[in-house]
């Protein structure tokens, strides 16, 4: 493995772990934001669910990362290096602005720009549908615009189910719902795990293709694991500047909405993981703490103005980090 592939993979590792950092304000923030949860056992909860995620659901995301650019494989370690450190520098920026971004647009931003940089638009799989499956930048895109609404509209249902089942139950029903908080909690994080560190993967296997360490976009064993191990780390850091954001700043959270919220991500997460669909695992979750708030129609107490800057990051992310990894690229043409 030469020099260039060995800073490909470091940095994907260096994305998971960042992407970890976010998850992980992503998938307590609701716990602790109710006080049914202390921060220290909610990360370790967190950390544990997603480092097995990656091994249960599969590598249909990995797969479908890989997938996005077609450039030479003389080019393809240059194109990935320079989208991971967009990446990187996108997910750091927005991490000190305490604004939950995502990684996986930033990924595929970086990734689209360094690849026109280095080959013209033909070297993007802009690709589409196939059913269920994105295949290409469309598809993908296609994907993070609606997952965001998926969830939002999954908190609404699940909490007026939850509302009208429990519409004569009394206090007692309070621990249960904490209770459960902690199992919806750990399937959220599952289901990110699968998501998110399958990322890093993909782009890792389109390196290792590339450099003839492997003959296929199957990736080794241990690149899923060191994977799944860097962004579970990142979990224990913690995002906490995010976990204010999504916990307090959006919408004051009670425990059956928080329970709403993270029923309605995490089935969301975990359904698009199966299918192969890399989304927003940040914009799902915030999505669907501003469906509990419509679930229970307090449209004032949502804080709009957050949602709103939320809503710029999430245009702007791709865009950004598109122009920045093409910067990148030339750059590092022109100094070698």
């Amino acid at each position: 493995m030469d020099a260039g592939v060995l800073l490909a993979v470091v940095l994907a590792l260096a994305f998971a772990f960042t992407t970890g950092v976010q998850d992980a304000a992503n998938s307590i923030a609701t716990l602790i934001a109710t006080r049914a949860g202390r921060p220290g056992p909610a990360l370790v909860m967190a950390t544990a669910a997603m480092l097995v995620g990656p091994f249960l659901v599969g590598s249909a995301v990995a797969d479908t990362v890989a997938g996005i650019v077609d450039v030479e494989p003389v080019d393809t370690v240059e194109v990935v290096t320079a989208a991971l450190a967009a990446a990187l520098a996108w997910n750091g920026a927005a991490w000190y602005a305490g604004i939950p971004s995502s990684s996986t647009h930033a990924l595929i931003g970086g990734l689209v720009g360094a690849a026109i940089a280095a080959a013209g638009v033909d070297a993007v799989n802009w690709g589409g549908l196939e059913g269920l499956r994105p295949v290409g930048v469309f598809g993908i895109l296609v994907v993070l615009a609606t997952s965001p609404l998926v969830g939002a509209i999954a908190a609404v249902v699940v909490l007026r189910v939850f509302r009208r089942l429990l519409r004569r139950g009394t206090r007692r029903f309070s621990g249960p719902v904490r209770d459960a908080q902690w199992v919806t909690s750990a399937v959220l994080s599952l289901g990110q795990g699968a998501n998110d560190a399958q990322k890093a993967v993909g782009v890792v296997a389109a390196v290792l293709l590339a450099d003839g360490v492997t003959s296929s976009l199957d990736s080794p064993l241990w690149v899923t694991f060191a994977a799944a191990l860097a962004m579970a780390a990142g979990s224990l850091v913690g995002g906490w500047r995010i976990v204010r954001t999504i916990g307090r700043r959006i919408y004051d959270l009670r425990p059956l909405d928080a329970l709403a919220s993270q029923t309605g991500s995490g089935g969301a997460i975990l359904g698009a993981s199966i299918v192969g669909a890399p989304i927003s695992s940040t914009h799902v979750v915030s999505s669907s703490v501003v469906g509990a708030g419509l679930g229970r129609r307090r449209y004032s107490r949502i804080q709009w103005s957050v949602v709103r800057q939320m809503g710029i990051a999430w245009v702007a992310t791709v865009p950004a980090t598109a122009l920045i990894a093409a910067a990148l690229l030339l750059a590092w043409e022109i100094l070698w």
